[in-house]
């Protein structure tokens, strides 16, 4: 038996995983662990200058496990630098799981707020979460309190899950939201407070669902923005229709306004976030911009992952702003930052017309590709872009005009099964389409957030070429523009690895 700490011993692990690593699909610019499973962000704050991202983290597998928190920290959220895993399981509070949550700056202190997992029957997937908090005066080391739980039990009127606390500071007093279920299985966020993050007092429910939202709500959280309120959920077993909530679980908001006092939030209906395949469990921060900032875990649960093979599993997406528009609606843009990663650019200049197809060579993993179609001076049904690699794996973004969808197509980039995604997208006088292509992910930007397609790809050969696609008529191509992206991870084997 190791006499070691057990996050001595889960960091020996990780550091012999990350040896046998193929650097086939590994991000070049996403967050990552070094080596094996992640899923959910979490703990995302701004601590001394530095932005910090903790996730859900199993460092002796390639498989979900046990969870630990992995920790990444950036002074630019671009370049980010792996720091020692920041929790491990194993404690009465915490037995056989630190699920996710969130963190605070307490007067200085860096202080995590996390679910534990127990299980009460492991085979029948029967458990307990209560919630507990960590805290840190280097941003780095953390000592979990030592009269965990904080909060030992969900109210009385719920289910067993209870889970991923979303904490902030309002006014005075720090509030926390809950993803949480009723005993009859309707999803739900429920609200505490407290005036020192260790005594807490049940307030009652923010939302729930009225019976076709899901039978459990997870990842909650809650920030006024733009003058309204927004609830970021996730949603488990929403029913799936022609063209709604097509992967198994969903990340969506409602948008309204809330009363502190009453803990009443009045809301509209909800909306799915991100309609790519791979977007879950969103966590955001607010940072000394004012900005409202957005990273989702880039996968999905059950899904193909085929870096497993390789040795890892999972990766983050982007830090996005977010913002309501006047439509009342969320809308996800990258931020500013990632122009930093931009290195040799390519354009057409002018704009020009395409039929059919238009080819530009581009044989580069990590790209940003700026296009914008003249949609009045266009008479196409369709425009877009395919990207292809040298062994004719295709990736295609189109946008079909007559009836306003934005479309994803994967089925021949490593998704044969449920390969087409698709996101209402209202016709504008122009298509604005921001794409950002790293080794085996695609994330769309269109028309300045209005729409957004998040999913994980997995091309068997290398990129080779982009074709500007018009059918059915022609297309005004206003500004066509690719950038050669910096890997920041300097994974310089991983574009000549024998496929």
């Amino acid at each position: 038996m190791s006499t070691l700490h057990p996050i001595q011993h889960a960091a020996q692990a990780l550091q012999l995983a990350g040896e046998n690593i193929n650097p086939q699909y590994r991000p070049g610019y996403h967050i990552a662990a070094p080596a094996n499973w992640i899923n959910d962000p979490n703990g995302m704050i701004q601590f001394n200058g530095e932005y910090h991202v903790f996730y859900q983290h199993h460092p002796y597998d390639e498989h979900w496990g046990p969870m630990h928190w992995g920790h990444v920290k950036s002074k630019d959220l671009i370049h980010w630098e792996h720091c020692p895993i920041a929790l491990a399981p194993g404690d009465e509070c915490d037995r056989d799981g630190c699920f996710s949550g969130s963190a605070v700056d307490d007067s200085g202190v860096l202080t995590l707020v996390y679910t534990g997992h127990h299980y009460t029957d492991r085979e029948k997937d029967l458990f307990t979460q209560n919630q507990n908090i960590a805290f840190s005066h280097d941003g780095i080391h953390f000592h979990k309190y030592e009269a965990n739980p904080v909060i030992a039990a969900p109210p009385a009127d719920s289910a067993h899950h209870f889970r991923d606390p979303k904490v902030w500071k309002h006014q005075d007093t720090w509030y926390m939201v809950l993803g949480n279920a009723t005993k009859d299985g309707h999803g739900r966020v429920i609200r505490y407070h407290s005036a020192d993050l260790r005594q807490w007092t049940y307030d009652g429910i923010v939302a729930q669902s009225d019976g076709t939202l899901g039978f459990m709500w997870e990842c909650p959280d809650f920030f006024e923005l733009d003058g309204r309120h927004v609830l970021l959920i996730s949603p488990q077993g929403i029913e799936r229709t022609a063209e709604r909530y097509l992967n198994l679980f969903q990340t969506g908001y409602l948008i309204g306004d809330y009363d502190y006092t009453t803990n009443d939030f009045q809301h509209g209906e909800f909306h799915e976030l991100d309609h790519g395949h791979d977007f879950y469990a969103v966590q955001t921060l607010l940072d000394d911009q004012g900005r409202r900032i957005a990273i989702g875990w880039m996968d999905m649960w059950e899904s193909d992952m085929p870096t497993k093979a390789h040795g890892w599993a999972g990766a983050l997406t982007l830090p996005r702003v977010l913002n309501v528009d006047d439509r009342g609606r969320l809308l996800m843009n990258p931020v500013e930052e990632m122009k930093l990663l931009r290195q040799e650019q390519f354009s057409l200049g002018e704009a020009f017309t395409v039929k059919d197809h238009y080819h530009v060579t581009m044989n580069e993993s990590l790209l940003e590709i700026r296009a914008v179609f003249d949609l009045n001076n266009s008479d196409a049904e369709t425009v877009g872009l395919t990207l292809y690699s040298d062994t004719d794996d295709q990736t295609v973004i189109l946008y079909d005009i007559a009836n306003e969808k934005l479309i994803l197509d994967a089925s021949q980039a490593g998704k044969p099964q449920d390969g087409i995604r698709t996101a209402p997208l209202q016709r504008a006088a122009l298509l604005t389409l921001r794409i950002f292509v790293d080794r085996s992910s695609i994330e769309v930007f269109a028309n300045d957030g209005a729409a957004t397609l998040t999913s994980r790809i997995y091309p068997q050969g290398s990129p080779a070429r982009i074709e500007l696609v018009a059918t059915d008529g022609q297309a005004l191509v206003q500004e066509w523009t690719c950038w050669s992206l910096r890997d920041i991870w300097h994974h310089a084997d991983a574009d000549n690895t024998a496929k």
